[in-house]
């Protein structure tokens, strides 16, 4: 499958995965705000890897990955059906950290400036 088609699919695999995720009732999704960060599919369409980021949960991010991959048979039936594909990859949900990354960066960087005083450095 060419790249761009498969960029293509992969971006209506991501739409349709976080229209699926936002209507589950699972209480262990719900109850913080769940972002998929980045959806990779291998070429031949066998395996799907989403990231997931979470804020607000709290129990942090791996019950909510845990879940999602618990029902990744019934999220791939979904995207199948909806999709109209004939064979959905396997979806394997990952915590992505980005997020939580860029906030440690960002303090960091507030915590130098606050020991410098002078934003000039004289």
């Amino acid at each position: 499958m060419p790249t761009k088609n498969q960029g293509r699919m992969a971006q209506d695999m991501k739409r349709e995965l976080i229209a699926i995720i936002g209507g589950m009732k699972d209480p262990r999704i719900t109850g913080g705000l769940l972002t998929v960060t980045r959806l990779d599919v291998t070429p031949d369409l066998d395996v799907a890897k989403v990231y997931i980021s979470v804020m607000g949960h709290e129990g942090g991010c791996a019950p909510v990955v845990k879940a999602l991959n618990k029902a990744s048979g019934h999220i791939r039936t979904e995207i199948s059906r909806r999709m109209h594909i004939r064979k959905a990859p396997r979806y394997i949900f990952v915590e992505d950290d980005g997020a939580a990354y860029a906030a440690h960066i960002s303090e960091v960087l507030r915590g130098l400036e606050n020991d410098t005083g002078d934003p000039q450095g004289e």
